[in-house]
């Protein structure tokens, strides 16, 4: 017998008789295989006709009708078929079915514990059942596994940063690690990053730009510009970043700034939302959300939709 076929014609009998003296009326029967997750459509007809035409069909025939059609449609009926069978075999109750039923429908039970512990069928899908478990359980393991790696990342890329608070004495050099900082926590949130991008020209080695970064969510490319300074970013720091973008037909752009924005800033970004989508972010956002443990993908979505929707390129989501 082909493997999709994990009912064999004795055990298939038993079956059949089974479910017809477990349910005393026929929508029980039809209740009985839909609650073990028999797919719709080998439901429909016969409670099409249980609805219709009841006397028109039996107990029997509804239970035979359903499962050859759960037996024939192979791997995708397995966890039907399983589920019939384990609800079968952990009847207790059965006061519910008819008084002339019961002590039937005990032994009709019965048989089928027996069967089942006996036939192949029934050993192929413990089988199944156990590699899905363990499946399931390497799963769950190895998504633990990935969860406490990309914490132990976001964490160490939180203690650099914070290390870069006491660096006050050598402020060009903070400014560059800040940089590969930062790189390093959208890769640790699994974004696709282009670190210390250089353009140069054509057939030559000459460097004629050169971006802090460039990172990719959701399809979009961002330009990033990142500033430790110790007064807020102005005009003369934000319009070289701007041309950069405009320069480029759908790059978005990302500012983070260590000491926030001056408001002409603020107001000639908001002026260009109605060309290019800018988002600036404070370094103490960063912070914030580090501390706090939010998703940093989220967090830019966030500021991306206050500035595409809201014309709003500012928005303080932590503070």
């Amino acid at each position: 017998m082909a493997d999709a076929y994990h009912y064999p014609p004795d055990l298939f009998d038993l079956l059949v008789d089974a479910l017809a003296k477990l349910n005393k009326a026929k929508k029980g029967v039809a209740l009985f295989l839909r609650g073990a997750g028999v797919d719709e459509a080998d439901l429909a007809e016969v409670e099409r006709i249980v609805r219709t035409t009841p006397d028109a069909i039996s107990k029997f025939e509804i239970a035979r009708n359903v499962l050859k059609k759960v037996n024939e449609r192979g791997d995708s009926g397995i966890f039907a078929r399983r589920e019939i069978i384990k609800r079968i075999v952990e009847f207790e109750d059965f006061s519910l079915c008819w008084p002339e039923d019961q002590l039937k429908a005990r032994g009709l039970v019965a048989a089928i514990r027996e069967a089942v512990n006996k036939k192949d069928s029934f050993t192929r899908m413990k089988q199944e059942r156990d590699a899905e478990r363990e499946q399931l359980q390497a799963g769950r393991l190895a998504e633990r596994a990935s969860v406490l790696e990309k914490r132990a990342r976001i964490e160490g890329v939180a203690s650099r940063l914070a290390a870069l608070f006491g660096m006050n004495d050598n402020p060009q050099e903070r400014g560059k690690l800040l940089e590969g900082v930062l790189n390093d926590l959208f890769r640790a949130y699994g974004i696709h990053v282009m670190e210390d991008f250089r353009r140069r020209a054509l057939d030559t080695a000459v460097v004629v730009e050169q971006l802090d970064g460039v990172i990719e969510i959701d399809g979009a490319i961002y330009i990033v510009e990142m500033k430790w300074l110790n007064s807020p970013v102005g005009t003369n720091e934000f319009f070289p970043h701007l041309s950069r973008l405009f320069l480029r037909a759908d790059a978005r752009g990302i500012f983070i700034s260590s000491a926030g924005f001056t408001e002409p800033v603020v107001k000639e970004c908001a002026t260009a939302l109605t060309q290019k989508t800018m988002v600036l972010c404070s370094l103490h956002e960063i912070v914030m959300l580090l501390q706090r443990q939010d998703d940093l993908i989220e967090f830019l979505k966030k500021k991306s939709r206050a500035a595409i929707i809201e014309k709003n390129p500012y928005l303080q989501v932590l503070s």
